[in-house]
């Protein structure tokens, strides 16, 4: 059996010598730790040693006593001085890292639960610490360097960064649960190292089941992870559980409470390293067609009754951004509000987009579905000009493809339908959006539910569901891109998005149909969830939030949100025209594609990066011997339309592979969720804290139980205007106030903090009428238990007053002192006699007679006992027909 290898440096401490740094890392229970050796006198190169050796609580003790002893001065000037000093504690090394002296370690100081996958805590870097690691003796004073370490600390680590202990977030949900190509660990033909230990078992593990499971952890998709240069100094030196993997983007959870059953809702939007810029400095696509503002979003829908992944009900979706893979930009030279789009150098090979697109048939398979939002009609062009370009490479790619796999290209002129008064846009994007989820599918580790084969709808029936390894995957992609790839773009998500969470919940058993409306909790909560989303990706590229929100499409907006649309727009521009060059140089700087040297130029003083991001340019190579019509590799073209990634997983790059028990906490994520040795709560727990659509029922009336679902349309205020106070009218024009007096007006019924020179009497009539609609009685916030749960609360009877009456006598005679003459008399006279009451002929303390058992419960224990051992049985033919008149009386 295989499963997730999960780290246990979870806890780690600096300790610092004049000689040495002693990083000392444990699992949570503190049980097992390693040991990490820094030389700190050496100026500018990095020596770590890991003697690879498992310590016990006992042994770490004695090894850190034998430190202090060692590095104690001879004639200390205080009794209690210490030969060490305790520096940092901390969570998790993110990597080491030098400028112009020497090596910086940077370390994990705080962090956040922020997700939960099954078992698997996601966690958020909520802060960090650089260490300078040469000591004072033997620093080397460069002038330069306090510039770079400033330069550097500009990529706020605490703000979107991500990891996991036990959850590869570089990977998707779907290749994460998928199964090895081969069984990794068994094959000893594999052409890739595989790193295979025995793992330790305490005292009290040995004592538990031996079932042998394997710990595998896989080489991460490097392309998402950002900490990959900061570990390079370290990464092949020392063991593999001091190496984690970090993730920027955004990731958030929130629980849809269906009735009582929690269904978590899971978006992981994971952002590339590979042409990572600024919003006007990075446009387009490099040599090695990786694109700008490349981002995956990742859609994860768990029926959490059950919380382990293997044996859960789950299902993702994946969908992608990113700019289009062109050589284009924008002139930023003039100061100007859209500088004019320019094609950089012509490709009419498309050599650019062939490597782009083949890297995406490799990830996630086909069908490749582009959504191109750009402007297809201008009378000056601007957008059309890459438009135009983006579907010429397109056809291009198409004529050498199989047909069945070929790359779907679909354009919708989003800006100038939005214009028009009476289009509807998120109407036609939910007619494309649903063609689209059709054609790629989700992933769903479970087999179709019976319920669904009997009430087969036209809308599910028409979606691809390839399967691989027992499960429904995903195959191909959905692309979206405008062109920045932020405001229109994650209108459009958010609408596949909608559409795919119908399918999901239809998959798992919750809707009757696929078809999740928009006034709902549950529509609202994802809508909530991808404004936030869109926001996070619009500040990390473009310098500001979103300008144009989902509500702004949806026609809905209130007036007010205008002025915040403007001062939205005054900050994106500040920021492009400020503040993006500094963020580009501290990008650069962080992911390692500029390395400081003292007899190279500063990074300040580089006119442009072009060479940085741009490897095939700066080294010179030639492009000569590339084919131009094979754009695609061949491995990947014999697994379509699967992905070549999960069909090859296993087989490529190296994993590491942990043969251990079934309850070792290295493979049971269990332990490192409920941690049974720590004293806790059930309300430390992070789903306790967890958003979830209860939040708007509390205002609601429940004596229609129908209205209590998430999947109720009912029509409130969104979470942004509930956060600016009354929901204003989304167009005081049209209700005949006037714009500058409607923000006023608007509040003169609800305000409570007026001033005590408040005329009353020019209050109109309407008000008082219009305050009392708005007041909700004391008893739909607070409906009755009959109401709820339709069970009403009513004074017991006298049978059950005297039954408890008399098991009050019983605790109170159980609990008199028999040294109290007193009590002793009183014993006798109120004592109470106990009448056994056995199924045993014969049951006392010393010989029990067990009952006569009759076959039918013989028989009802054996299928319990079968059902366990080899599942679920199929059902009888009365079963059967029972289940289908139940199904017909529901459909009547």
């Amino acid at each position: 059996m295989e499963v997730p290898l999960i780290s246990c440096m979870q806890r780690i401490v600096l300790y610092e010598t004049t000689a040495r740094f002693y990083i000392v890392g444990s699992n949570n229970n503190e049980t097992r730790f390693r040991v990490l050796k820094i030389d700190r006198t050496e100026p500018r190169e990095l020596n770590i040693h890991d003697d690879g050796i498992e310590y016990s609580q006992k042994e770490i003790r004695n090894l850190l006593q034998m430190i202090d002893a060692g590095n104690k001065p001879r004639q200390a000037h205080k009794p209690g001085q210490c030969g060490y000093i305790r520096t940092v504690s901390a969570f998790g090394i993110v990597g080491f890292v030098r400028f112009l002296e020497g090596y910086y370690i940077l370390l994990i100081t705080k962090r956040q639960k922020i997700a939960l996958i099954g078992y698997h805590t996601v966690y958020k870097i909520e802060d960090t610490r650089m260490v300078y690691i040469p000591n004072d003796g033997v620093r080397k004073v460069n002038s330069d360097e306090s510039r770079y370490v400033k330069m550097f600390l500009n990529i706020d680590l605490s703000s979107n960064f991500y990891f996991s202990y036990s959850y590869d977030l570089t990977h998707t949900l779907q290749y994460n649960l998928a199964p090895s190509c081969g069984g990794v660990g068994q094959s000893a033909s594999q052409p890739e190292t595989v790193c295979t230990e025995q793992s330790k078992t305490s005292g009290h593990e040995k004592n538990r089941r031996t079932d042998v499971v394997l710990g595998v952890q896989h080489h991460p998709t490097y392309k998402y992870a950002w900490n990959t240069y900061l570990m390079e100094p370290f990464v092949e030196v020392v063991h593999p559980d001091w190496l984690m993997y970090i993730t920027h983007g955004f990731i958030t959870q929130s629980n849809i409470v269906v009735y009582g059953k929690s269904i978590y809702l899971t978006l992981i939007a994971r952002r590339s390293n590979q042409f990572a810029g600024t919003r006007f400095l990075k446009r387009g696509a490099n040599c090695e067609g990786e694109v700008a503002n490349d981002v995956e979003t990742e859609q994860i829908v768990h029926d959490a009754s059950i919380m382990p992944l293997e044996k859960a009900r789950i299902t993702s979706f994946v969908q992608l951004r990113g700019s289009m893979p062109l050589y284009w930009s924008q002139d930023i030279s003039k100061i100007m509000p859209k500088p004019m789009i320019g094609l950089d150098q012509p490709d009419p090979y498309a050599h650019v987009a062939g490597q782009h697109f083949g890297r995406v048939l490799s990830r996630y398979g086909a069908p490749i579905v582009i959504l191109n939002l750009a402007k297809s009609k201008e009378k000056k062009k601007h957008e059309m000009i890459i438009s135009e370009e983006f579907k010429n490479a397109v056809d291009y790619l198409n004529q050498f493809l199989a047909s069945e796999h070929r790359i779907q290209y679909k354009s919708f002129d989003m800006a100038r339908h939005v214009n028009k008064r009476t289009a509807d846009v998120l109407a036609r994007l939910a007619v494309i959006a649903e063609d689209c989820v059709k054609k790629t599918g989700f992933f769903h580790n479970k087999p179709t539910l019976y319920c669904n084969q009997l009430r087969t709808d036209k809308r599910f029936k028409g979606l691809t569901q390839n399967q691989f390894g027992g499960t429904t995957v995903q195959t191909g992609v959905v692309r979206t891109n405008c062109v920045d790839c932020l405001d229109r773009t994650n209108t459009a998500q958010f609408i596949i998005a909608k559409c795919a969470l119908g399918f999901q919940l239809y998959s798992l058993g919750v809707l009757d149909s696929p078809d999740l409306q928009f006034n709902t909790d549950c529509a609202r909560m994802l809508e909530e969830m991808y404004e936030d989303h869109g926001d996070t990706l619009a500040l990390q590229y473009g310098g500001s939030q979103l300008v144009h929100r989902i509500e702004s499409y949806r026609k809905m907006a209130p007036w007010t949100f205008h002025s915040r649309d403007i001062i939205q727009t005054v900050s994106r521009y500040y920021s492009n025209i400020i503040s993006d060059a500094d963020k580009q140089n501290a990008i650069n700087l962080f992911l390692g594609l500029y390395q400081p040297h003292e007899d190279e130029n500063p990074l300040w003083e580089i006119t442009t990066d072009f060479y940085l991001h741009n490897v095939v340019a700066r080294e010179g190579m030639t492009e000569q011997d590339h084919n131009y019509s094979q754009w695609w590799d061949v491995p990947v073209a014999r697994c379509l339309p699967l992905p070549y990634d999960q069909v090859s997983k296993g087989t490529t790059g190296k994993h590491i592979v942990v043969k251990s028990s079934k309850d070792d906490e290295r493979t049971s994520a269990f332990w490192d969720y409920y941690k049974p040795y720590e004293l806790t709560s059930l309300e430390e727990l992070y789903a306790s804290h967890m958003q979830t659509t209860l939040r708007n029922s509390v205002s609601r009336s429940s004596t229609d139980l129908t209205q209590s679902s998430p999947f109720a349309v009912h029509s409130r205020a969104s979470r942004r205007q509930d956060e600016m106070g009354k929901t204003i009218d989304p167009n005081p024009n049209v209700s005949g106030k006037d714009a500058s007096l409607a923000s006023d007006g608007s509040d003169s019924g609800s305000d409570s903090d007026r001033d005590a020179d408040f005329d009353v009497s020019e209050t109109s009539s309407d008000e008082p009428e219009e305050q009392e609609k708005k007041h909700i009685p004391l008893k739909d916030m607070f409906p009755t238990m009959e109401e709820s749960y339709g069970v009403s609360i009513h004074n017991p009877d006298k049978h059950s007053i005297m039954v408890y009456k008399r098991y009050v006598q019983i605790g109170q005679n159980a609990t008199r002192s028999m040294e109290d003459k007193h009590s002793v008399g009183s014993l006798r006279k109120t004592g109470t006699t106990l009448i056994r009451r056995s199924i045993f002929s014969l049951d006392s303390s010393e010989h029990v007679t067990p009952p006569t058992v009759n076959r039918k419960s013989k028989d009802f224990y054996a299928a319990c006992i079968k059902t366990g051992q080899e599942g679920p049985q199929s059902p009888s033919m009365h079963s059967m027909a029972v289940y289908r008149d139940y199904v017909q009386k529901l459909r009547r």
